[in-house]
């Protein structure tokens, strides 16, 4: 009990997380708030996700790739997650404290903007995969843009401008990497031409 009253206080001081949980050092689920998603789960196991792996390799907060939770809902999501460690040898890990990242507030950021038609703004993950949408009609549509020539120049450090074919359109796409803690998401702005 002790530990999901944690996982409810973090998430009452954090509005762009809507899931708290707590991964065993073996991978096992421990908890996770709320707990009516806890009850959904298919996976017991998570030692395969790039979040638990990262928080654990780098000891310090890892922000994880846009995956498919494995809750009933299967919504879209990205795991910022930190290793915890004994306070007894503060060198043996206890677990990882992880928390699901709310697209649906990062979409309502960038829809706030206002982008004038033929005009989005994207924020893709290290993959390639789409975290957030300026366009309200595709914001919950799962799109790579890994492929994009825009997308590669950012992720090797590179911000400019270059002519893209996005969905059999071209577009001018101006690109930023984005230093996301151990791991770089980009920025993409695309203008029909």
């Amino acid at each position: 009990m002790e530990k999901r009253q944690v996982a409810k206080n973090i998430m009452a001081s954090n509005s762009d997380l809507y899931k708290i949980f707590f991964i065993m050092p073996n991978g096992d689920m421990y908890l996770l708030e709320p707990y009516s998603i806890q009850k959904t789960l298919t996976l017991n196991n998570y030692a395969f996700r790039d979040y638990f792996q990262g928080a654990i390799k780098t000891n310090d907060i890892y922000v994880g790739n846009v995956i498919v939770s494995a809750a009933a809902s299967a919504d879209r999501e990205a795991v910022i997650a930190v290793s915890v460690y004994s306070l007894k040898d503060n060198s043996t890990i206890v677990g990882v404290w992880g928390g699901s990242i709310d697209f649906g507030i990062l979409n309502k950021e960038l829809q706030s903007l206002k982008i004038p038609p033929g005009e989005r703004v994207i924020y893709a993950g290290y993959k390639g995969q789409k975290v957030a949408d300026s366009d309200i009609t595709e914001s919950k549509i799962p799109e790579s843009f890994a492929n994009l020539n825009s997308f590669k120049n950012a992720m090797n450090g590179q911000s400019g401008s270059t002519i893209d074919t996005v969905n059999n359109t071209k577009m001018l796409v101006t690109y930023q990497p984005v230093k996301v803690f151990h791991n770089t998401w980009v920025v993409l702005l695309m203008m029909m031409i």
